[in-house]
């Protein structure tokens, strides 16, 4: 018999009781515990690192290539009044009936390579950065899906300027504006373990920002920056958004992937 804190022994029924009451606390403080663990923490991959950095240089060579093809115009060029195939357009004249306004881009040649080597990388990053980054599951699919066609659309609209084929050209904005921002909120879903679901309220606020942008330039609605303004703000959202991915898949160890979302 064991004996009780003042000496007095304790019946075996006693004993037993006392340790029938210890054991199942014991174990649910194991268990929960245990659950309140943190995930394990991953290395990032080289295929993901190269992705990111893939990323990085699209957004980067992208905003440069722009600011050296418009420094070029003769005439002023504003990011408030011009559409950003502008840059692209290969004729000089006086270019779209809704917002009549002369267009001569002496560089569209270097305007619409950029936007080639903009989607192809876009691809390639979105390929690359992996499981790690993006989770599993239907969320992550259709939003690397739509990533994939927002790229396409990108060099759709290098391939096509503007006042080439004007269709084809506005199919590529709406890849880009319109299925690639609708990606982007997706991407706001993805699991929480993975890289990108753990910065789920940067992705949702600005794939808020987006969505509604691409509205209203689509719509024909200036909320003051301008149509041209709006429109930059629809299109560059995605870079924005890759840009603090890549940095983040560079600079952080990724979670090991969990069932749970």
């Amino acid at each position: 018999m064991e004996p009780l804190g003042g000496g007095i022994p304790l019946s075996p029924v006693a004993t037993m009781l006392r340790c029938r009451k210890r054991t199942p606390f014991k174990a649910r403080r194991a268990a929960v515990k245990q659950q309140s663990a943190p995930y394990p923490q991953v290395r990032t991959s080289l295929a993901a690192k190269v992705g990111a950095a893939a990323w990085l240089v699209a957004a980067a060579q992208f905003f440069v290539v722009q600011l050296v093809v418009q420094s070029g115009w003769r005439t002023p060029y504003s990011w408030a009044t011009f559409n950003i195939s502008d840059l692209g357009n290969v004729h000089c004249q006086m270019w779209d009936e809704s917002r009549p306004r002369y267009v001569c881009s002496p560089l569209h040649d270097a305007m619409n390579t950029s936007f080639v080597v903009h989607g192809v990388l876009l691809l390639a990053g979105t390929l690359l950065t992996g499981a790690a980054a993006w989770g599993r599951g239907r969320w992550s699919t259709t939003a690397r899906i739509l990533f994939v066609i927002n790229a396409g659309g990108w060099v759709l609209v290098g391939l096509v300027p503007a006042d080439v084929n004007e269709n084809l050209h506005v199919l590529g904005a709406l890849l880009i504006m319109g299925l690639g921002n609708v990606g982007l909120l997706c991407a706001g879903f993805v699991p929480r373990a993975s890289l990108f679901g753990g910065l789920r309220p940067v992705t949702l606020s600005i794939a808020a920002v987006a969505v509604l942008a691409a509205v209203m330039f689509f719509g024909q609605h200036d909320p003051g920056i301008g149509l041209g303004g709006m429109e930059r703000v629809a299109a560059f959202a995605l870079d924005g958004w890759v840009v603090v991915m890549a940095l983040a898949s560079l600079t952080r160890r990724v979670r090991r992937q969990t069932p749970a979302a």
